[in-house]
């Protein structure tokens, strides 16, 4: 029969146009979802373009948000080791209290707090004022926390600085998500939380450079730096816009401006525009929660957003207790485990880890929409599993404790060896589920229910971090090495989790996936694919010609 051209309908299938020429060619394939894939054939969206480099400073703005935390994470575990900062505040010398667990802990809490009103605050009058709201109160913690004279004050400080990064956090990938273009949604988004590691690197490295300072300047002039990504993000975020805010604000033609600007070329018309803007026309409400501020009922008012919010829910827990905890607030003492007992070496392997764990993170974030959401988290988290396996014999049989309390080292082969393979570790972990962790919840929340589905992620995701910091440290101090039973076992259950629950997100508008949570066996329908004949003229132009839906995974 006769090759037909297609384009992109309103309901999101592909509806035949007029006949094509005889000279061309015909191939078949499977797609996640065969109007993107048609809409984005058409189109052929480049990442090289002037407009894209327009959308990467617009993203750019917002993912700087991801700094601050990993800054915090580092700065706190790298100043915790210092001499300087422990008689300051009156703590022992060594190891893991309740007082030092409770300086964590009161981020943390801040945190939960901040959760509760980082949902309204992101709604109210979009993403971007979010994020100006919650910089402000980061800003304002910061001064405190940095000019502390003791330890109540730095605590009120930390518990304020909590509070902004919570609304900064559900602001921050909301506005990541939402903006990135869908033919690189997996990609743009993953990289949201790589940023961890640019916080990271320098919150492990500039206390590295201050820890050899007498004084509290040691410490106070890293809490000073904190304020650095804020003062960023506040200062470009007149740049960026909020298109689904807008349309759910009826300002459609305005959204429309914005979309044509930055995924069309500065077409309105483009394919991939048009497909957008007709789903989020049809699926965005201009009545829903989002204009409620007390209103969580769509998180939990029918079957579709109930399973949407248990993958929160699950992705909050299983992004934090995975043994990234150990690793990230507790990594000198770890390392004190395997042997390295100079405080100033660990702190340099403790950025050196940042540093390879950025490399993952990356590496994840560039693959996730070749790989899959599900795929890349089952691998990684069977690689934790092993690696785990493998650091605990390491440590059970290399190391002893001295008459004096002290930990040391049978082997230094050995020694090096569990070195190696907690670098291992956060390549693994950063490649599965640093991209994830931003992408994935913004993927499987409704637009109305977006920010404060996200605000929901970020309680949780503090009500498990509070396990990590108040915990940790102590569990650290009395079971030592035994302590990583725990994991292997946690890491075995969110296995099993992740194939039976989690489903398939990449290659598909956020709009897109509702039709996912609609359906009976929500993992399978996403793992189905469209077969489509791919329709290629002289000049390369394509269209898709939908076949039929497929079972193939």
């Amino acid at each position: 029969m006769s090759a037909q051209e297609h384009s992109p309908s309103h309901s999101g299938q592909i509806t035949p146009v007029h006949e094509q020429v005889h000279d061309e060619k015909k191939t078949t394939k499977l797609v996640q979802n065969a109007a993107l894939s048609n809409a984005t054939s058409l189109q052929r969206p480049s990442l090289l373009t002037w407009r894209m480099l327009m959308l990467y400073g617009c993203l750019l703005v917002a993912t700087f948000n991801s700094c601050i935390n990993g800054y915090d994470g580092s700065l706190m575990g790298a100043i915790n080791s210092y001499p300087q900062y422990r008689e300051y505040f009156n703590f022992p010398r060594d190891g893991g209290t309740p007082s030092t667990g409770i300086v964590y802990a009161i981020y943390t809490i801040g945190n939960l707090v901040g959760s509760f009103a980082a949902g309204p605050a992101t709604d109210f009058r979009g993403r971007r004022i979010g994020m100006f709201i919650g910089g402000l109160v980061i800003i304002l913690g910061t001064c405190v926390q940095a000019t502390a004279h003791n330890l109540a004050a730095f605590m009120i400080g930390r518990f304020i600085l909590g509070f902004g990064v919570a609304i900064c956090a559900s602001a921050g990938p909301a506005y990541v998500s939402e903006m990135a273009h869908p033919s690189f949604r997996g990609m743009m988004t993953g990289i949201y939380n790589t940023f961890w590691f640019i916080g990271g690197i320098p919150g492990t490295f500039v206390p590295y450079g201050t820890s050899t300072i007498a004084g509290t300047n040691s410490w106070r002039i890293p809490i000073w730096l904190q304020m650095t990504f804020s003062g960023f993000v506040i200062a470009f975020l007149t740049s960026i816009q909020t298109p689904r805010w807008l349309m759910a604000n009826d300002r459609t033609e305005e959204a429309l401006d914005v979309m044509a600007k930055y995924h069309g070329e500065g077409d309105r018309n483009s394919p991939i525009v048009q497909l957008e803007y007709e789903e989020m026309r049809i699926d965005i409400s201009k009545t829903g929660s989002d204009k409620r501020w007390w209103d969580y009922r769509e998180l939990f008012n029918s079957r579709e957003v109930r399973y949407r919010t248990m993958l929160v829910v699950f992705m909050a827990f299983f992004g934090q207790w995975s043994g990234n905890g150990p690793v990230s607030y507790y990594y000198p003492q770890m390392l004190q485990g395997a042997g390295i007992t100079d405080n100033h070496t660990r702190l340099l392997y403790n950025g050196c880890q940042n540093v390879v764990s950025f490399g993952g993170a990356v590496i994840g974030a560039i693959f996730t929409d070749r790989w899959g959401r599900r795929r890349g988290l089952l691998v990684s988290t069977t690689g934790i599993v092993i690696i785990f396996c493998i650091i605990t014999a390491l440590n059970a049989t290399n190391t002893y404790t001295a008459a004096d309390g002290t930990i040391l080292a049978k082997s230094s082969a050995s020694s090096k060896a569990e070195i190696e393979f907690i670098f291992i570790f956060g390549f693994v972990y950063s490649a599965g589920w640093t991209p994830l962790q931003a992408l994935y919840p913004v993927e499987v929340l409704r637009y109305e229910s977006r920010a404060k589905g996200m605000g929901f992620y970020n309680f949780w995701v503090n009500i498990a971090g509070f396990y990590n910091t108040f915990v940790t440290g102590i569990a650290f101090t009395g079971a030592g090495w035994k302590y990583y039973f725990l994991f292997i076992f946690w890491d075995c259950l969110e296995v099993a989790v992740i194939y039976f629950l989690f489903v398939e997100t990449k290659n598909r508008t956020l709009e897109e996936l509702a039709e996912i949570f609609r359906s009976k066996n929500p993992v399978a329908f996403s793992l189905k694919k469209t077969k489509v004949t791919v329709i290629k003229d002289k000049q390369g132009n394509e269209v898709h010609e939908i076949v039929e839906k497929s079972e193939a995974s």
